[in-house]
């Protein structure tokens, strides 16, 4: 197989990194400055293990692929960019003929979705035959052009993958014993968006730590501002789960998620490469423009209006994060209490 990965910054570049690192063919999709840098460079993939250098093709998007032969039959598109772009990416993508397929991209090559939320596999099944889920626990950052660094050891993160809507196939079996052979555990499961519905109530947390700096998710002694913060998200959670619930849809929780895990997957130190934020931070730090709030506490806020569940906390959030992305604000700029204020007030008129 070659993966061809679509969205080659923090999740795509480590994924695409570390399968070219294990020996599989692999194309990486990618745009401007950061572009450049893979091509001039190759990608830099910094891990807790070492600074890695990687020469692999890099491509601005379909047109450019003919480069490297066109699409061939035993392609695979790993779609890594955020929700917001999913549909116009992969009209982009769709028609491309096959070579020697006797088909387009549409009707031979199948897409897996690795990314948060849980519209993009939707999206792409309007336009592609044979779609694939991916639930990505990954954490990594992408800030400087043609670098990506994983802060996890000693699996860089944990894919869950499966057919969508649901079931196993030989080809995703394949890519999840690839995907194992490189770093990561893979799981292969029938149930891949029960896993995906865990992890949007999860990702939850982004927009508070896009806007406040402060996720929700402490370790060890919390101060004021993180013991605040937590409440505010357990209560975007918490709406996120009556919603599910109202709707009946299954999803995995942290318990579950936490036996998976185990010690495989620990953050660790990478020197010159501090943590930093989640995607939706680095949406607002890199000044990209949009931000994927829209399909994590906005996909709460959707269900609950749906079912006539109430969700404040999470419209509250959606809101907010747009307005930072209107108005170029840094991220983490809002001060905690301020924040707990504007949820309390969001509460209380939807009361």
């Amino acid at each position: 197989m070659r993966y061809i990965i679509i969205g080659a910054g923090a999740v795509g570049g480590s994924i695409g990194g570390r399968l070219a690192e294990a020996g599989h063919d692999v194309v990486l999709v990618a745009r401007g400055a950061h572009l450049e840098a893979l091509r001039q460079h190759g990608l830099r993939l910094l891990t807790p293990d070492g600074d890695l250098r990687l020469s692999i093709p890099a491509v601005s998007g379909p047109e450019e692929l003919t480069e490297h032969g066109g699409l061939r039959t035993d392609d695979v598109l790993i779609l890594c960019v955020k929700s917001q772009d999913t549909a116009a990416v992969l009209r982009q993508w769709a028609s491309l003929p096959v070579t020697g397929g006797g088909g387009t991209a549409s009707e031979l090559i199948p897409v897996v979705c690795a990314q948060n939320g849980v519209e993009n596999e939707r999206e792409a099944l309007r336009l592609f035959q044979n779609v694939y889920g991916l639930c990505v626990w990954l954490p990594s950052l992408h800030m400087e052009p043609g670098v990506v660094a994983a802060h996890c050891a000693p699996q860089s993160g944990i894919l869950t993958v499966g057919r969508y809507p649901d079931g196993v196939d030989d080809r995703i079996k394949q890519i999840g014993h690839d995907l194992a052979g490189s770093r990561f555990d893979a799981p292969v499961v029938d149930d891949v968006m029960r896993w995906k519905y865990g992890k949007l109530l999860n990702n939850l947390g982004n927009a508070f730590e896009a806007v406040a700096g402060v996720s929700g998710k402490p370790s060890g002694d919390l101060s004021g501002d993180e013991e605040l913060a937590d409440r505010l998200v357990e209560a975007a959670e918490e709406e996120g789960r009556r919603a599910l619930s109202a709707a009946g849809i299954p999803f995995v929780g942290p318990g579950e998620r936490r036996a998976v895990q185990g010690n495989r997957m620990n953050v660790a130190e990478i020197p010159g490469a501090p943590r930093g934020g989640g995607s939706s931070w680095q949406s607002l730090a890199r000044g990209a423009g949009s931000i994927e709030t829209d399909y994590l506490s906005g996909e709460i806020v959707l269900i609950g209006r749906t079912h006539g569940v109430p969700t404040p906390v999470n419209a509250l959030m959606q809101r907010l994060t747009a307005q930072f992305v209107a108005e170029g604000r840094e991220p983490g700029s809002l001060p905690v209490a301020e924040l707990a204020e504007l949820v309390d007030r969001a509460q209380k008129s939807e009361g």
